[in-house]
């Protein structure tokens, strides 16, 4: 770990450099230092340290009654999530791969995400769900489907995604101390595919706000988690070719931030949607009902979407077939500008 110490006028912020999966584990260090009824539950999150190690050492730290092993029961994590939060703690429960949350469906949907309405605000459910989701590391089936669209329909519950250690130390922190139920989805290909500096001190970052990643003027690209570097990639591309993208990262994808995109897509006037869920009903169609309500007389051209094929994800040798690469965005901003 390299530590480095950057100052300005008012303090001195101590950051270090860190992967996403680093990232996660000090948000939740600090969420267990910082608030005695903050708890950790789920499969293998104690003595094991979480399948990708983001609990690695917690278990030591603050012992079995604050970080805890839970049977292999998806529905019944959640179930005990929801009667701790009512009573006064702050569950942050991880379901080790969004493929397995489905058993849990039932219980987000008819309590997680609706019992502050049944109960005219009597109770809330401070609880965040931690699932880590995408296809491109090699994974047996049903361990890298991205279904976030389950959620993004569901009112109650705020789903969020980051694509930066950076992101996704500050949205952690920021969802932890949110007084409603949060899904934060982590992409499980960036956990460990870069390093950035972190502050080592606690910050958190505005639920609903998305990120500029980089200033542009003739076509908008809209991603989030692990295609966020894609987008990126595709852009430095593109520049080659004289063309001016600018890169939105949403980093909330319920709610979105629609002013983020509003005024990107009426600045550039072409917009290109990335995203590695199916493409049928996949969020890109709700961000395109998003450009023709707020930029719809601003459009140069049809909105273009790179999303994942309407079919399982596949096993290993078809995975970077089935997801958006750089070309296939190249391809699609070519269509916009040249339309």
């Amino acid at each position: 770990m390299v530590m480095d110490v950057n100052e300005t006028m008012e303090q001195q912020v101590v950051t270090a450099q860190l992967t996403m999966i680093q990232a996660i584990n000090q948000a939740l260090k600090t969420a267990l230092e910082s608030d005695d009824t903050t708890l950790i539950l789920g499969e293998d999150v104690g003595k094991n340290g979480g399948v990708f190690r983001a609990t690695e050492g917690l278990f030591e730290e603050f012992g079995d009654e604050r970080v805890i092993d839970t049977p292999l029961s998806e529905s019944g994590i959640i179930g005990t999530s929801v009667g701790l939060a009512v009573n006064g703690y702050k569950p942050i429960a991880e379901i080790q791969f969004m493929g397995f949350i489905y058993p849990a469906y039932d219980q987000i949907m008819t309590h997680v995400s609706r019992l502050r309405m049944r109960s005219m605000g009597h109770y809330s459910v401070p609880m965040v769900i931690r699932a880590p989701y995408g296809a491109g590391i090699r994974a047996p089936e049903i361990h890298s489907d991205s279904t976030e669209t389950l959620f993004t329909h569901m009112p109650g519950i705020k789903v969020v995604c980051p694509a930066t250690p950076y992101a996704a130390k500050g949205l952690l922190l920021a969802a932890i101390e949110d007084p409603d139920p949060v899904l934060f989805m982590e992409p499980i290909r960036s956990y460990r595919a870069f390093r950035q500096d972190v502050p080592l001190e606690k910050y958190t970052l505005e639920i609903g706000k998305g990120n500029k990643v980089t200033e542009g003027e003739d076509v908008t690209l809209i991603a989030w988690g692990a295609m966020v570097p894609i987008a990126e990639e595709a852009a430095k591309k593109a520049s080659k070719k004289g063309i001016s993208c600018e890169v939105l990262d949403l980093q909330t994808l319920y709610p979105l931030d629609i002013d983020l995109i509003k005024d990107s897509v009426q600045k550039t006037g072409r917009a290109v949607i990335v995203h590695e869920a199916n493409r049928t009903n996949g969020l890109g169609s709700e961000i395109v009902s998003v450009i023709n309500d707020t930029a719809f007389l601003y459009l140069r051209a049809p909105i273009e979407r790179v999303t994942a094929f309407d079919v399982p994800v596949p096993m290993f040798a078809l995975e970077n077939h089935y997801l958006p690469t750089v070309e296939r965005v190249l391809k699609s901003i070519d269509y916009v500008v040249n339309f």
